[in-house]
């Protein structure tokens, strides 16, 4: 959200002996592995070898993956990071995943479909599951709320085979007020968030986007008060005085209130 950013970009070999170095000491157990935002291909297959070979040391790791790729402003969706990317998330990335956060237009690239109706989004959903994940979240959407215009849609799926092969598949929609502002790592405080909720509720999906969501806005509405506050209601908010409020929310976070429900579908 700023104008100049500084320092270094760690690169697939960096990466890789870091990774080597926990392996020596034996430190390599892991129960959750979360992913965001990456700009190299080499560096996102050297993410989906580590994983796979932490899958090997535990069985139960679950890989939480939010495909940052692009995002729609004004219906118009564009990729923020090179395009080359797009395939290596869909055919390796995706396939090892066991959560997985795309928005709207990241779900659609990753499935090669258009979403304009809750339907089309339910089987778009049905195709990422196909890919490999058990549960996927769109959290955010261009659909229409049933509640109106001020809410945004998010809609989640959690697909479990039940011990006799049988799939059930727990499907919900969650709808959020707008805050008019842009925020910048909203993103990566959902997946956290998510992991984290889906880990205390791991069979209830519904549940754990509540949770998630009710987080955000209780973090949301307080950085956004601290913001106009600080900048003066003539002003527009800078993006330093719009840095979500993450540890003023601290409590928030560790046991929020439930302000925004899930539907089941």
């Amino acid at each position: 959200g700023y104008a100049h950013w500084k320092g270094q970009v760690l690169n697939s070999d960096e990466l890789h002996e870091l990774y080597e170095g926990l392996k020596l000491n034996k430190v390599n157990r892991y129960d959750y592995v979360l992913t965001g935002y990456t700009r190299d291909t080499s560096f996102l297959a050297m993410v989906v070898d580590i994983v796979q070979e932490l899958k090997q040391q535990n069985s139960n790791l679950v890989y939480v993956c939010d495909p940052v790729m692009g995002d729609k402003w004004n219906g118009e969706g564009s990729m923020y990071v090179p395009k080359d990317l797009l395939p290596v998330y869909r055919d390796k990335v995706v396939p090892v995943a066991d959560i997985i956060t795309p928005n709207q237009f990241e779900a659609e690239l990753l499935t090669g479909r258009k979403i304009h109706t809750e339907k089309e989004a339910l089987e778009v959903m049905d195709m990422l599951h196909a890919m490999g994940p058990e549960t996927v979240v769109i959290t955010s959407s261009d659909l229409q709320a049933p509640l109106g215009n001020d809410y945004l849609i998010a809609l989640g799926s959690h697909r479990k085979t039940k011990a006799d092969g049988t799939k059930v598949t727990q499907r919900i929609r969650v709808e959020s007020p707008k805050v008019d502002a842009v925020f910048v790592g909203t993103g990566d405080l959902f997946a956290a968030m998510l992991l984290a909720w889906t880990h205390k509720h791991p069979n209830n999906l519904k549940v754990a986007c509540e949770k998630t969501v009710s987080a955000m806005q209780h973090v949301l509405q307080r950085t956004i008060k601290s913001a106009k506050a600080q900048a003066g209601e003539e002003n527009k908010p800078s993006s330093a005085q719009l840095e979500l409020r993450m540890v003023q929310s601290k409590k928030d976070i560790e046991n929020p209130e439930i302000i925004v429900k899930a539907t089941v579908l």
